[in-house]
């Protein structure tokens, strides 16, 4: 089950990524541009997902995902880690975010980060 060092671990591998405290939380953005964040203690974290998408995430696997309701109106989902199967859909999950937030200049620079399998 993956936790919060896990996900600073991976979200600072991502290129260009820095952390940030705000909202007296850890941050993780991407040229500066926020991506994911650890609230609740550090046993979710919210990432940046299209509102047509995560709305299916939460019909699909509510025990999963949830949205805030302050975060309603933005395209933010939040995750429970202790949901999560592995590492692996972590990373998945975090790169994934990382993507939607990166300037176009870091996605042509890491076509390795580019859409997961199936997209």
């Amino acid at each position: 089950m993956p936790d919060a060092e896990e996900v600073r671990r991976i979200a600072l591998s991502l290129p260009d990524t820095t952390e940030k405290v705000a909202w007296s939380m850890p941050t993780f953005r991407v040229a500066g541009k926020m991506f994911a964040t650890l609230p609740e203690d550090e046993t979710s974290m919210a990432v940046r997902c299209p509102k047509e998408e995560r709305d299916e995430l939460v019909l699909a696997e509510p025990g999963k995902f949830w949205v805030a309701d302050h975060e309603a109106q933005f395209a933010w989902i939040r995750v429970l880690l202790a949901a999560l199967e592995d590492e692996t859909e972590l990373r998945d999950i975090l790169a994934d975010s990382w993507r939607q937030a990166a300037p176009s200049r870091l996605l042509d620079h890491h076509p390795e980060l580019g859409l997961a399998a199936g997209e």
